[in-house]
């Protein structure tokens, strides 16, 4: 049986995870990529399923990088259309996991695309050291897709 301050350490640890992670939310949701290029570590463990239909599906492993890929995104899709919503948040210690449902068009062909995602994070010293999103890759892969 862990001990009240392994305990309350562990608290801490799970406090400071959601924050750092709302913190990452409300980045991306104002396309803050100054403020996501200090909450990305400087080396991120990232893992998005590769995708060469998608132009901003690509490996990344620099804060820089990952931030980027908010730009990217933005750049390929139409603002106004992207939804995502979170409708499971769990903490333990230094890892979140976030599941929900995303969706948007992509501009150069008008399609669309959703499904469900989940995305794992990892916060270390107040910075995301791990981003894992699983997402429907098929779905986005179409919508980039050119129609025939």
């Amino acid at each position: 049986m862990p001990d009240q301050r392994t305990a309350a350490t562990g608290e801490q640890t799970a406090e400071a995870t959601r924050a750092v992670v709302g913190e990452f939310l409300a980045a991306r949701m104002a396309g803050d990529t100054e403020r996501l290029t200090e909450l990305f570590a400087d080396e991120v463990d990232w893992l998005l399923a590769e995708n060469p239909a998608v132009p901003w599906i690509r490996p990344r492993g620099t804060g820089a990088e990952c931030a980027a890929q908010f730009t990217e995104l933005m750049e390929h899709t139409v603002p106004e259309d992207a939804r995502a919503s979170v409708d499971t948040f769990l903490v333990d210690g230094a890892d979140a996991v976030l599941m929900g449902r995303v969706s948007g068009t992509v501009r150069a062909t008008g399609r669309r695309f959703e499904g469900p995602f989940a995305l794992r994070l990892t916060v270390e010293d107040g910075r995301i050291t791990r981003h894992h999103l699983y997402e429907n890759s098929l779905s986005i892969a179409e919508a980039c897709t050119p129609a025939v």
